[in-house]
């Protein structure tokens, strides 16, 4: 049986527009059940990646609270929320956002690096990750000499390598032709069945729903179907 892992509480976020406050969210509240697939859905500007962003500890809630087990994330300082981030939480972007002068393993041992992982298992979980991702064969190759499905998955076994809490996968499979971005989907069912991971993943694929355990359609800043 699954718990919440993490919950949204009334969230809602303004910008400023204008002289005026343009809300990007209106009070958003969900769950996040552990050793799930949540998916945030919705088109361009519906929130979605506003939303994680908060729920990552990226960016601050205008008002709500965000809570990290029995830890109200959205209300520590810039200290805690840096510590929280690497060490509880792993992301996956778009972009993919590798640091192109290092290998697929020193990318993925340069976040164990940070987290502060012992030296001397840094190795083996930095070739246990990209086996995971099936790409030990690739490991010692440059982010520029990997195909984009290959980058993507490099991205996923960085954000899995210190063993986090969550992890926040924003449009990982935008980039992506329709069979390649699959993969990348079947790659987080198996971190979930076998690493006991917890996904966040934001898509407009309506293609990808079925393979969540929960998808929450997000529309204007809000909330306009939950399955």
């Amino acid at each position: 049986m699954s718990y919440p892992l993490m919950e949204a509480y009334n969230i809602k976020r303004a910008f400023p527009v204008g002289g005026e406050s343009f809300f990007a969210l209106k009070g958003i509240s969900l769950t996040v059940d552990e050793n799930k697939l949540t998916i945030l859905k919705g088109r361009s500007g519906s929130g979605k990646t506003t939303l994680m962003n908060i729920m990552g500890a990226l960016d601050y809630p205008t008002s709500g609270d965000i809570m990290l087990e029995n830890q109200c994330i959205s209300k520590f300082n810039g200290s805690r929320r840096d510590k929280i981030r690497r060490t509880e939480m792993g992301f996956v972007f778009q972009s993919v956002a590798l640091v192109g002068m290092m290998t697929a393993y020193e990318n993925v041992e340069f976040i164990l690096r940070l987290s502060g992982h012992p030296i001397k298992e840094r190795k083996q979980r930095a070739e246990a990750c990209l086996d995971r991702v099936g790409l030990t064969a690739r490991m010692h190759h440059l982010p520029a000499e990997l195909s984009g499905g290959e980058q993507q998955r490099v991205a996923i076994a960085r954000a899995i390598a210190h063993k986090p809490k969550i992890i926040f996968a924003d449009e990982p499979t935008a980039e992506l032709d329709t069979n390649t971005g699959l993969q990348v989907v079947k790659i987080f069912k198996d971190l979930i069945q076998h690493e006991g991971a917890t996904i966040v993943m934001t898509t407009h694929d309506s293609g990808l729903m079925d393979i969540a355990d929960k998808v929450y359609e997000l529309a204007d800043g809000e909330i306009i179907n939950e399955s």
